[in-house]
């Protein structure tokens, strides 16, 4: 099998590059077809390259920080390890990207260097909702504030094909993120993505907040407004959670001891709940996979959104989805073609 090779912003993330290292040698311990092309400074890159022979630093001089302005940093720091890793896709070097650094540099350099796949109006971003009844994905979650009915069937089309090749869901469902279950509910525009959506296989209605951690479906698909303020409220409300848990467990010896008792399932509990399980959000609907890592990504995280990467590209989503738009496309003309 010819190998994978996923470019790496070294640089991304609050804790690179430290984390970014440890978790590239770990994916690359856990996959001997797994190829790393490490993008950063010199004092970082090539020393780590020179211990990993399955690595190759790509030595660049500019650093994009979270603070920046996305569009602009892209336009002028080109020689950035951002920038160059999507660049490495565009040439072929590589087949995807993973960066834990900013979200919006990331989507501006995929989109505009590696370039959106055929047909695409906009890439979207997914992330999967862990949850002890199943995982939900959500999308999109941020690339696109303001949207159109048309733009959430393709993110619904793409979000399906990436359930099915990489969590294995072989015919997923899909929901509309909405206030209620009835077709009547919500604003204009989602009772507009509603009739939009009737034509899309798997689509069964509107979903309610409670419906994506519930696991009642295997996508729920909204506007990256809704989904942005949807998901930071999960994270929240998770974290809240858990630190309060924490609080009281060390109030009194008695429930010290019963912590003790049920640390093993807690942990357990934890890491199904954990976003770092997946590694990140992939962008879809551009040309190459593109996975984008939470900005505190601890070293686990990384290794699962580099293994996450080479999933994607294994599967060939961008090709996937090309096919799938192409079919929809036929579909319609052919449709307009018997009226």
């Amino acid at each position: 099998m010819e190998p994978t090779v996923i470019a790496v912003d070294a640089m991304g993330g609050d804790n690179a590059p430290g984390v970014v290292l440890d978790g590239c040698a770990q994916a690359l311990a856990a996959d001997d077809n797994l190829r790393i092309m490490l993008c950063g400074p010199a004092e970082v890159v090539e020393p780590f390259a020179e211990q990993q022979p399955h690595c190759e630093a790509v030595v660049t001089t500019e650093v994009i920080d979270m603070g920046e302005h996305p569009a602009n940093a892209v336009r002028r720091k080109k020689d950035s390890s951002l920038v160059v890793g999507c660049r490495l896709v565009k040439e072929g070097k590589a087949k995807g990207f993973f960066s834990a650094g900013s979200t919006g540099a990331c989507l501006s350099a995929a989109t505009l260097v590696m370039g959106r796949v055929k047909g695409i109006k906009r890439p979207c971003l997914a992330t999967v909702v862990p949850s002890p009844v199943k995982p939900c994905v959500l999308t999109d979650i941020g690339a696109n504030a303001d949207c159109k009915p048309e733009y959430l069937v393709q993110f619904a089309i793409m979000g399906r094909i990436y359930c099915r090749s990489v969590l294995g869901v072989q015919n997923p469902t899909v929901g509309l993120l909405n206030i209620g279950e009835e077709e009547t509910k919500g604003s204009e525009f989602a009772q507009l993505c509603h009739a939009a959506l009737k034509d899309v296989e798997g689509f069964q209605g509107n979903a309610e907040g409670h419906d994506v951690v519930n696991g009642t479906y295997d996508l729920v698909v909204t506007d990256g407004f809704t989904g942005n303020v949807c998901l930071k409220t999960i994270e929240g409300t998770s974290k809240m959670l858990f630190s309060a848990i924490k609080n009281i467990m060390m109030t009194s010896l008695k429930t010290k001891v019963g912590a003790l008792c049920i640390k093993g399932d807690l942990y357990k509990f934890k890491d199904t709940v954990s976003a770092d399980t997946y590694g990140g959000a992939p962008l879809l609907g551009v040309k190459g996979g593109c996975m984008v890592g939470h900005g505190s990504s601890n070293a686990t995280a990384i290794k699962n959104g580099v293994a996450a990467t080479a999933t994607m590209v294994r599967e060939d989503l961008p090709g996937q989805i090309m096919a799938a738009l192409a079919s929809e496309t036929d579909a319609d003309q052919a449709s307009e073609g018997g009226e």
